[in-house]
């Protein structure tokens, strides 16, 4: 039956036949603005390093020297022999970063909310999901005995309804995404916040694409709207903005003490490499003597959103360097990104199951060190093929 499963597995191998499979496209080189794909310069505009930090040369010799120090790997979890100095030093000053008493670093993003998520509420507790959330706190929740419940996408009626249904004396955890991965708008915090404290709820906010990119000196969502003390964990990646790999969550002592010795992800998980701990360090410190960054990227930001409008593309809800570029039609998005990638520009395509086929886009992200040329090269090209595949038909209308 196992193998009989697998081989009727060919929706991949039907799109590889059209020409038209988009996924794992190997790079050969560095992320940058520009990329190496089969030997030729391709634009890159899929890449998460908001700030532009993966190829620094402080973030490479950072790595380099904790290499030399410590060598290349901790051959265990952090729970028993793979917590060095370096990964303490990491969480005090992620702790400083992001305003809380103190931070735990695990070795990716999906394992922190596998841990977190999973660990913190009960059997009679309720963990709270916006139906737009990333995978890895769905399936965080999942691991939960806890019981689980959506609420529509901002949709902050539909969460007071879910809220309703609670008991006031069980823990009651609101997961959600600061900024949203794919269709680039915001959590509503302000409001989220108060019907946690309407209701007796905690907060916790998935910052991987908020960190490095919202709030003062890039702190992210919370501190973008002023309500780091309202949410009781930030969670962040290492493999956004600050160009490594990893995650950690944020948050009072008490709670980073009942973590360290309950979330499974964390104890039973090898620890991140010494040159993983190095590099964000360094990016850490690079995000807070080089402000300007931040700045550079939203600067790109609203260039780039002057051009889409003029395009009269439809970029949803966004606000934050993520432009979700609605095709809504697969074949359509498969192909624009295809034709897109023979005219030197990378980007991903997102379609069903991932959304609706009526909700499929291509996301376009930016990055600091993208200068205006470049992203205006890109916007021609996308509406001149978008043009020829007939996105602007009257039946696709993206307008």
């Amino acid at each position: 039956m196992l193998k009989q499963k697998m081989a009727a597995y060919n929706i991949p191998q039907q799109i590889q036949k059209m020409g038209l499979y988009p996924y794992f496209r190997t790079i050969e080189s560095e992320q940058d603005t520009v990329v190496k794909i089969n030997g030729e310069d391709v634009l890159m505009f899929g890449s998460n390093s908001y700030l532009g930090l993966t190829n620094h040369p402080k973030l490479k010799e950072a790595s380099k020297q904790a290499i030399d120090k410590y060598g290349s790997g901790c051959a265990g979890s952090r729970f028993l022999n793979g917590t060095l100095d370096i990964h303490i030093e990491l969480e005090e000053k992620l702790a400083h970063y992001v305003q809380k008493e103190g931070a735990l670093v695990f070795s990716t993003g999906f394992q922190v909310n596998l841990g977190v998520i999973s660990s913190i509420p009960g059997r009679h507790d309720y963990i709270i999901i916006d139906d737009l959330d990333h995978a890895c706190i769905i399936d965080g929740a999942r691991l939960s005995f806890a019981k689980v419940l959506k609420y529509r996408h901002n949709d902050m009626a539909s969460l007071e309804k879910v809220l309703q249904k609670t008991e006031m004396d069980r823990i009651k955890l609101i997961a959600v995404d600061g900024v949203f991965s794919m269709e680039g708008d915001l959590a509503k915090l302000p409001e989220i916040s108060q019907l946690a404290e309407k209701y007796n709820a905690n907060i916790m906010v998935d910052d991987a694409h908020g960190l490095g990119v919202m709030g003062e000196l890039g702190r992210g969502t919370a501190d973008h709207f002023g309500l780091t003390d309202k949410v009781d964990l930030i969670m962040g990646t290492f493999s956004k903005s600050l160009a490594s790999i990893g995650g950690f969550i944020a948050a009072d002592n008490d709670t980073i003490n009942y973590l360290k010795h309950n979330a499974r992800s964390l104890i039973f998980s090898a620890s991140i490499a010494p040159a993983n701990a190095a590099s964000v360090i360094a990016a850490l410190e690079l995000m807070q003597q080089e402000p300007e960054r931040l700045e550079k990227l939203w600067e790109n930001t609203h260039f780039a959103m002057e051009l889409f409008n003029h395009y009269k593309f439809d970029t949803g809800h966004t606000v934050t360097p993520i432009i979700p570029i609605y095709i809504r039609d697969d074949f359509k998005t498969f192909k624009l990104t295809k034709l897109l990638l023979d005219e030197g520009v990378f980007v991903n395509p997102v379609v069903s199951p991932a959304v609706p086929s009526t909700s499929s886009l291509i996301r376009y992200s930016l990055m600091a060190t993208h200068s205006k040329a470049q992203i205006q090269e890109s916007i021609e090209k996308i509406y001149k093929i978008s043009k020829q595949i007939g996105v602007f038909d009257q039946e696709n209308a993206t307008v």
